[in-house]
């Protein structure tokens, strides 16, 4: 990663983040200031120790030192875990406002958005590119501030004890320098690759969870075991690879310091020979050296976390700046609605992922409280009218009006409050049942919750259920009968209570019994509703107040099932395909 990307990640990871735990931060710091003064304290000991107690034999200094090192090492270890914890929490924090403001965006993103980005994807930025981001603030404010400060106490008590020799230890750390920037490139490339091989691997397991039955009935077993090995073996290698890179410095740097010593007794066998320098100075010099070892390879490595961590920050900043295209207009206005009528004027819209036009100058009307349904092959556009009305997608040209007022023109929320959708895919969650009817008012009482689940056709079978109400359904509703979750579905639209209902195909996949207590469910629900129906079998819908035909994007005839029968040769073959 360039130094101006670099910088421009950390410059918003300070001003955004990092910046609002100041106050702890300069507690670490002083904290920080506490074991660089304890760890060159340990070091200068040696040079009284060695030279009152060893050499002059001193009584006096043969208690008050090992009181003093005991103090030193005390207050180092108390002050390095209360700055590390503090923070490590900083970290943490920090990790998780990303993954909350991750959560927001792409609660609030564009359908089209979350559609073009497959959820294992996502997965991969909350529970890795997050994480390295964590990891790289927890390290690199800490030891930044203490490793710094330790080497720079340590230098002084090596230029206290021997100038010349503190001149030739600085000489070594350049050379550790150059390593750390040499091996941060690579790692900032590996952490990257390492992120899409995750990405793909939580695909690859939401996949194979959600498919196990057609991976049984194909008999792919065989084929997804080949596909998961050179999937994890690829993470894994790519896992390998970021290790060895960060440990290679490992041995570099043991061998500049197996250099530097050997160097350092050389030259300290000369200097003590001319008498320039005592024993004791000698072994308070070399404990400062060795103790700068640890700061010096921790410093010469930060830039190889900060690579990992710039890296996971910049894919996790890619989500979070996702612009949002459906948006409330300034001064939106709220959905005044008095007849719930519904009105399309010259709607064109195109999807993202295609060239061709989903639906074409589609003009048609209907009545508030009224049925409209919309038929025609797969692919026509009907579900497109849909997802439009509650602005799911936004049109490119045209206007969508619903009593007058364009819906482009109004808040989303007082829009989306109005309608209600009962769809073929069904949404359930993990919970009990009661939570996911509640879902559509939180604010209902139990007894608005019984009425709507009766209304549902829904209140026996639940009462049936081991805890009833309470009985936790499993991922998607598992525990349930296709008809079950759709009656279920029912009865959340029902607790909603909206003027406008949005039915998608919502009985394709149901057996004939289910369909039955499903459809009458539905006349219940949309009872003086404004409805829009999309469905598969005409049977279903041969008593909408309107019929809309639909093909190629355009709507080609409307009218009730006995004039289209009369007028329309569309219609009229669609309807005689499904009767034979």
């Amino acid at each position: 990663m360039k130094f101006g990307e670099l910088y421009s990640i950390g410059k918003r990871l300070y001003q955004n983040y990092i910046n609002k735990f100041i106050l702890r931060i300069l507690i670490a710091l002083f904290l920080s200031v506490l074991v660089a003064g304890s760890t060159s304290a340990i070091a200068w000991l040696l040079d009284p120790a060695i030279k009152k107690i060893f050499i002059e034999q001193d009584k006096t200094y043969a208690l008050i030192i090992p009181f003093a090192i005991i103090l030193a090492f005390s207050t180092k270890g108390i002050s390095l875990y209360f700055a590390r914890t503090n923070i490590i929490k900083i970290g943490y924090w920090i990790c998780g406002k990303l993954q909350k403001q991750m959560s927001n965006t792409i609660l609030f993103s564009d359908t089209e958005t979350i559609d073009k980005k497959h959820s294992g994807k996502f997965i991969s930025n909350f529970l890795y590119d997050a994480t390295l981001v964590q990891q790289a603030v927890s390290t690199v404010v800490l030891n930044i501030m203490k490793d710094s400060l330790t080497l720079t106490a340590l230098l002084i008590v090596m230029f206290y004890q021997n100038w010349k020799l503190a001149l030739f230890a600085i000489i070594m750390m350049p050379l550790a320098a150059f390593v750390a920037k040499s091996l941060g490139k690579r790692i900032g490339k590996a952490s990257t690759e390492s992120t899409d091989l995750s990405g793909k691997l939580s695909t690859f397991l939401s996949e194979i969870l959600k498919g196990s039955k057609i991976i049984k009935i194909y008999q792919s077993e065989r084929f997804e075991e080949k596909r998961a090995e050179t999937t994890i073996d690829n993470l894994n290698n790519k896992f390998i690879k970021i290790s060895t890179i960060l440990i290679r410095a490992t041995p570099i740097m043991e061998t500049l310091t197996g250099i530097m010593i050997a160097g350092f007794i050389y030259y300290s066998g000369i200097l003590i020979a001319n008498g320039e320098l005592g024993i004791n100075n000698f072994f308070s010099f070399l404990t400062a050296m060795m103790l700068a070892y640890q700061p010096i390879r921790s410093l010469a490595t930060l830039n190889m976390t900060i690579n990992q961590g710039a890296a996971g920050a910049k894919r996790v900043f890619k989500v979070i700046d996702e612009e949002i295209n459906i948006k409330n207009k300034e001064n939106a206005s709220e959905l005044k609605l008095t007849n719930s009528d519904i009105e399309f004027k010259n709607v064109n819209f195109k999807y993202s992922s295609t060239n061709e036009k989903a639906i074409k100058g589609v003009n048609f009307g209907i009545k508030g409280g009224t049925m409209a349904a919309f038929v025609g092959h797969s692919g026509a556009g009907k579900s497109t009218i849909l997802n439009l009305i509650p602005r799911f997608y936004d049109c490119q040209l045209g206007e969508i009006l619903i009593d007058k007022q364009n819906i482009y023109d109004v808040s989303i929320e007082s829009l989306r409050k109005n309608i209600s959708l009962v769809s073929q895919d069904i949404v359930l969650f993990d919970d009990t049942v009661k939570s996911n009817i509640l879902y559509a008012n939180p604010q209902a009482s139990n007894e608005d919750l019984i009425k709507a689940c009766k209304f549902a056709a829904a209140d026996d079978f639940i009462s049936n259920l081991p805890d009833k109400y309470e009985t936790i359904i499993g991922e998607n509703g598992l525990r349930l009968s296709g008809g079950q979750k759709q009656r279920i579905s029912i009865a959340r639209a029902f607790l909603k209570n909206s003027p406008i209902i949005l039915l998608d195909e919502a009985t394709s996949a149901l057996d004939s019994e289910s369909e039955n207590m499903v459809q009458e469910a539905i006349k219940k629900l949309t009872k003086n509703k404004t409805t829009l129906v999309i469905a598969h079998r005409l049977s279903t819908i041969l008593n909408a107040d309107k019929i809309f035909i639909m093909k190629n994007g355009k709507v080609i005839d409307n009218g009730s099932h006995e004039e289209l029968m009369k007028k329309s040769q569309e219609y009229k073959s669609l309807y005689n395909k499904q009767l034979n």
